[in-house]
């Protein structure tokens, strides 16, 4: 198999097949893999590591960067090749795995949790929901057509929950349609402690915010936070 045919590969998965085994601290903080570095080779697009976990040892492919052996390093998920030929190192892998998110420290639920949430945002599609709007309150259309007018104020929405993502940074995001838009802005992101379903038929009430930076890139032009479910 060609190494640029992996890179496509790679570049292009956006769920990854993850690995059984898993780390966590007492607190529960800390997720996925920890391991550390035996052996590194170094090829023209990737960096190639021999890597112990526990009592397991394995090959893991990252993009090139200079690695250490004896350095010790987390990942979460791994996309599993069998049988991976390497042109460049003229050697064959039984068995690898090819790592996006290594880091030097921790992983923590919430920096994994934002990734899904947000780094790894999918293209957002208009689904066909008709929702009447809730009484005393307004529609997707009319907030982002009228954002500024709406800024730090509590409104009421009623909508479809398209998307739904749970204890993110200690609170539950939720992605909702009604099934009217403004320009190309159709979905609405709340943040709440309530629960809900994918599909559910919906009320909430929250404070709508603008251009809301959660630091590392991530941020939403309009959101609305802290919200309660009316119905």
């Amino acid at each position: 198999m060609r190494i640029n045919l992996i890179l496509i590969l790679f570049i292009s998965v956006m769920f990854f097949a993850c690995k059984e085994e898993t780390e966590t601290n007492q607190d529960g903080s800390n997720i996925g893999h920890k391991i550390e570095v035996e052996e590194v080779v170094q090829a023209n697009a990737y960096t190639y590591l021999r890597v112990t976990e526990n009592d397991n040892e394995y090959w893991m492919a990252i993009t090139k960067q200079n690695i250490e052996e004896g350095a010790v390093l987390y990942y979460t998920d791994a996309l599993e090749m069998k049988n991976f030929e390497s042109r460049d190192l003229a050697r064959t892998f039984e068995t690898i795995y090819f790592v996006q998110n290594i880091s030097t420290k921790p992983i923590t639920a919430d920096a994994a949790g934002m990734d899904q949430e947000m780094g790894q945002k999918p293209t957002l599609v208009k689904q066909n929901i008709s929702v009447e709007p809730v009484s005393g309150g307004i529609t997707i259309s009319e907030l982002y057509g009228n954002r500024e007018k709406y800024e730090n104020k509590i409104v009421k929405i009623r909508g479809q929950v398209t998307k739904y993502n749970a204890g993110i940074m200690d609170r539950n995001w939720i992605h909702m349609q009604d099934g009217t838009s403004s320009g190309e802005y159709f979905d609405l992101t709340i943040t709440t402690k309530d629960e809900v379903k994918v599909g559910d038929i919906v009320v909430f009430e929250g404070e709508i915010t603008l251009n809301k930076d959660f630091g590392a890139g991530y941020s939403y032009e309009v959101i609305m936070e802290e919200s309660k479910l009316v119905k």
